[in-house]
């Protein structure tokens, strides 16, 4: 049975001193000896049936006990890890310190030390009660109205208009980017609405003010294909114009776009949804402060190993080198700071679960599954298989052991508004209340496979077809 004790060298860093008996290593001795065998030709000796001390002879014992170490290697230390409750939060540094029968006795015991950063242990402080204060839930004209224009702009038409573009137009474009004198891209007919970001740095500002048939050049970063990160100099010719014509806002809409059959029951509705919003958005607003509030009172070390392969992770799977103009000090200062908050959250969170004995059911894991998968427009089931393919299902549970757990101290929490009345979150922390909109608000990074959280000033341009854009 492996021996081992651990030494605490700072509050996220152990070390382990282990010791493995000979009668453990040498079943797996004996089985190097085998592998070697049938990896050697002795002349006088069938493949396979070399005896040990020949091996010895022609090999070396050192090389045989070397390779059983290293076939072994990972179960003694995870044996160790179990005897120690320690949580590996890093890859570890081993140094093998006696080999038996190189640098030990021949059947003495195999002897190693790991360094490797730890989950921290930290004390829950008392979380019930805890006071905030938020708005009042209360929406208004402008939100009502947003939300009769939101609905409206999705039965409206994309009509030609001869006027210079301009923030929420559609523009059909051709962009050709260069590289020095190299052309790297090309593409025609594009459609695009002005001000969405979500082509290239620098285009919406192009667009500004061109009318059909006029064109501007700008430097951008290129954010995909093999020129991805490289600077270049974009021409953009605008072929079209167009501006969105909204239906009115009467009767006949109303049974057009919903169940209702006239407008004013429309709005009535809209009126309600707005409402629930504004609940949900005040929910929201407790929940994140209650969090700050909860974090205040525990002070939780942070392995800086962790948040330097969190960091190096987010900028290698965004394509992007080290001083390219996304990769800066301040982003990666950024960076740094989200994920030394994450794991911080994370700790604080995983130990109210405990103290609450809250757990996970099947129906909220794929409730939440379905949720996030839609916010990545991709089918449930195929992300479903991703995440199961990429080994994040354990992740994704302990992110919604979690959020129950952030929903359990907001429950017990004291939440006023500004003007001084109780706020009842009932609804809000209550399963298949607002909550889950809350699920929504917050989705962790997809898998590899799917965008990353930075969309916004990540993604390339992407030829779509023009017609099932406008419609």
């Amino acid at each position: 049975m492996v021996k081992s004790t651990a030494e605490n060298l700072s509050p996220t860093r152990v070390k382990l001193d282990v010791e493995v008996p000979f009668e453990d290593l040498k079943p797996r001795l004996d089985e190097a000896y085998k592998t070697v065998a049938n990896q050697i030709q002795v002349p006088g000796f069938r493949k396979g049936k070399v005896p040990a001390r020949i091996i010895d002879q022609r090999i070396g014992r050192g090389y045989v006990v070397e390779t059983a170490v290293n076939e072994g290697l990972n179960d003694y230390y995870q044996e160790a890890l179990a005897q120690t409750e320690a949580t590996p939060m890093s890859r570890p540094e081993v140094e093998i310190t006696t080999l038996p029968g190189v640098d030990g006795e021949a059947e003495g015991p195999l002897k190693f030390t790991v360094e490797v950063d730890v989950r921290p242990e930290v004390e829950l402080p008392d979380y019930k009660g805890l006071k905030v204060t938020v708005e009042p839930a209360a929406a208004s004209e402008e939100d009502e109205q947003k939300a009769l224009d939101e609905l409206r702009s999705r039965f409206g038409t994309l009509k030609e208009v001869d006027r210079p573009a301009q923030t929420d137009d559609f523009v059909t474009i051709t962009l050709t980017a260069t590289v020095g004198d190299e052309q790297v891209d090309h593409a025609e007919d594009l459609s695009y609405q002005v001000g969405a970001g979500t082509m290239l740095d620098g285009l919406d500002e192009a667009l500004e003010g061109l009318s059909a048939g006029e064109d501007a050049v700008f430097e951008t970063t290129l954010a995909g294909g093999e020129h991805s990160g490289e600077q270049a100099t974009v021409k953009v010719v605008v072929n079209a114009v167009k501006d969105r014509e909204l239906p009115e806002a009467d009767d006949e809409f109303a049974q057009l776009a919903s169940e209702f059959d006239t407008i004013e029951e429309l709005k009535a509705d809209l009126k309600e949804k707005a409402a629930e919003g504004a609940v949900t958005n005040q929910g929201v607003e407790a929940r994140d402060k209650v969090l700050e509030e909860l974090v205040k009172l525990v002070e939780v070390p942070v392995p800086d190993s962790v948040v330097a392969e969190q960091v190096e992770q987010h900028f290698s799977q965004q394509g992007h080198t080290e001083g390219d103009e996304h990769d800066t000090e301040e982003h990666r200062a950024e960076v740094e700071q989200n994920a030394r908050e994450a794991f911080r959250n994370e700790i604080i969170l995983d130990k109210v679960a405990d103290a609450e004995e809250v757990g996970v059911d099947q129906g909220e894991l794929i409730e939440y599954i379905v949720s996030t998968s839609q916010q990545y427009g991709m089918d449930p089931n195929q992300f479903a298989q991703m995440l199961d393919q990429a080994g994040q299902v354990p992740m994704i549970m302990g992110e919604v052991r979690r959020r129950k757990a952030l929903a359990k101290v907001l429950e017990y929490a004291e939440v006023t508004d500004t003007e001084g009345n109780e706020v009842d979150l009932t609804s809000f922390v209550t399963p298949g209340g607002a909550e889950g909109e809350v699920e929504e608000a917050e989705a962790p990074e997809a898998p590899e496979e799917t965008a990353e959280a930075e969309q916004s000033d990540e993604k390339p341009a992407e030829q779509s077809d023009e017609k099932s854009t406008e419609s």
